[in-house]
C-alpha cells in the first residue's frame, strides 16, 4: 500500500492529484458526506472504491481518527498528496525581476499539528515557499496532510540539510530575513519589503542562535495576556496577515 491520506478536506484534495493505482476506502453506510467523495473519485477514472466496515477501516490506521475514508495513493504518481517538493534555489531561479515574494522558513518545529497548522496559513496568505530541515523536524506525514485541511497540496516545500545555508541563498536573491522572537521590534510596526522571508523558531526553543545571526531583523508579536507566549502556528498565521497587511502587500 502506498500513502495513506485521511480527514474529508485532505481527501477531497489528493483525489484530484492522485493517479492510476489509488483506493478509496470508505465505511458502508457512512452518508451523503461521504458518498461525494465515492462520486469524486469515480469520476477521476483513476481510483478505485472498496467499502469496509467500520472496525476493517480503523485497522489500516489504528492510531488515527479516519471518520469514514481513507484514500491510498499508489501508481506512478504515487505521494502526490504531500507538498509540492521544489529546492529553495529552483524557486530564486523561478522568480522573475522585481516579483515579490514570501517564503516562511520552520526552524526545529516537530509537532505535526503545528506543521499542519502553518501549512494551512500559508495556503490562505499566499505564502510562496515554505522550507524546513531534514533532520530534527517533522516532516510532512498523515497527521500534517490531514489538519492542514487539503492545503498541503498546493503549498510548495522545500527540504534542506541547512537553514542557514538558505538563508544566503535567500539573501543573494534579493530576500530580507525576518526571524520571530520575543525580544524583537513590534510586528505591526515592521515594514515588510517586496521580498520577504519570515523564520518561525521550535515550540520550545525558538530559533537556534545561527539562524539568528542570520536574520536581518527581528519581530515580536505585542501580547497582553497572562502567558509568554503564543502556538507557533497561531503566531505564524499572524506574522503572514501583517505581511499581506494593505500596507505592506496586497493578497493575490
Amino acid at each position: 500500500m502506498g500513502e495513506k491520506v485521511y480527514g474529508y478536506h485532505a481527501i477531497e484534495e489528493a483525489i484530484k492529484k492522485a493517479g492510476m493505482g489509488s483506493t478509496l476506502f470508505v465505511e458502508r453506510g457512512g452518508g451523503e458526506k461521504l458518498e461525494a467523495l465515492v462520486r469524486s473519485a469515480k469520476l477521476t477514472g483513476r481510483i478505485a472504491v472498496k467499502k469496509l466496515s467500520r472496525e476493517e477501516l480503523q485497522r489500516m490506521l489504528p492510531d488515527a481518527d479516519v471518520r469514514g475514508a481513507i484514500l491510498d495513493i499508489g501508481g506512478p504518481r504515487r505521494g502526490a498528496s504531500r507538498l509540492k517538493e521544489t529546492s529553495v534555489s529552483e524557486f530564486c531561479a523561478s522568480l522573475e525581476e522585481g516579483q515579490g515574494a514570501l517564503v516562511v522558513l520552520l526552524d526545529g518545529i516537530t509537532d505535526p499539528h503545528n506543521l499542519g497548522a502553518i501549512l494551512r496559513s500559508a495556503d490562505q496568505f499566499g505564502a510562496d515557499l515554505v522550507v524546513i530541515p531534514e533532520r530534527r523536524a517533522v516532516q510532512a506525514n498523515e497527521t500534517v496532510v490531514k489538519v492542514s485541511s487539503g492545503a498541503a497540496q498546493y503549498v510548495p516545500l522545500a527540504v534542506v540539510p541547512n537553514l542557514t545555508r538558505e538563508l544566503k541563498t535567500l539573501k543573494d536573491n534579493g530576500f530580507w530575513i525576518y526571524g520571530a522572537d520575543m525580544s524583537g521590534e513590534d510586528s505591526y510596526t515592521a515594514d515588510f519589503p517586496a521580498r520577504t522571508a519570515i523564520v518561525m523558531g521550535s515550540e520550545g526553543d525558538g530559533i537556534s542562535q545561527l539562524v539568528r545571526k542570520n536574520c536581518d531583523y527581528i519581530v515580536s508579536i505585542p501580547m497582553r495576556g497572562h502567558i509568554d507566549s503564543l502556538n507557533v502556528s497561531v503566531a505564524a498565521g499572524i506574522l503572514l496577515y501583517e505581511f499581506r497587511r494593505p500596507r505592506n502587500q496586497e493578497m493575490k
